[in-house]
């Protein structure tokens, strides 16, 4: 079985189409006309093993917190989707993830609640022409619309795309780890029975 979805998202701020694979081989095709954030992407992809396509066309005449925000709805929309009921998948994912002299951590839930808990901070507000306070926005926009509870902390960095690159590879294996299926849990992975 192959969990994948596409979904559209039309405002008058932006147009962004997503296609998700979670049983995928972390390919990647993005256009969402920032080459910063499309690079973060990437590294979800790669590193979740899940094939991720992303269109995007927004109001960057004005700047890129819209089409950010809505890439990440539109993603968290296409998880919740592929989901399903979430029977047999193992619910719960963690990583940590080096790079040089950064580290993060991403710990989620495929709960059914949304929920971010975020301690990212950067040592300066801007990564070539990305806004970096544009990162929790994609990451508010996930878990509203994928219902995912998730926790996200830098320990430690002081390059501001080193810490970057260890959240979003953190995440990407943290979001792998918890839709994996568990050959041993053939049920929901709830004492409620649902998610």
């Amino acid at each position: 079985m192959t969990r994948s979805a596409t979904v559209q998202r039309d405002t008058l701020e932006t147009r962004i189409q997503v296609s998700v694979n979670l049983d995928g081989s972390g390919s990647a095709r993005l256009a969402s006309g920032l080459p910063f954030l499309d690079h973060m992407l990437d590294q979800i992809a790669r590193h979740g093993l899940i094939d991720l396509d992303i269109a995007a066309q927004g109001d960057l005449q004005i700047d890129a917190h819209h089409t950010v925000e809505d890439i990440g709805i539109t993603f968290g929309q296409a998880v919740r989707q592929t989901l399903g009921d979430k029977r047999g998948i193992r619910r719960y994912g963690h990583a940590y993830v080096p790079l040089d002299e950064a580290l993060s951590r991403v710990v989620l839930d495929c709960s059914g609640r949304p929920g971010l808990e975020y301690a990212v901070e950067f040592p300066r507000a801007r990564i070539g022409d990305f806004d970096v306070d544009l990162f929790r926005e994609f990451f508010q926009g996930f878990v509203n619309h994928a219902l995912i509870t998730l926790h996200i902390d830098t320990l430690r960095g002081r390059n501001a795309h080193h810490i970057a690159e260890t959240v979003f590879k953190a995440f990407g294996r943290a979001l792998r780890m918890a839709v994996e299926f568990d050959p041993r849990m053939t049920d929901i992975p709830s004492t409620k029975g649902s998610l």
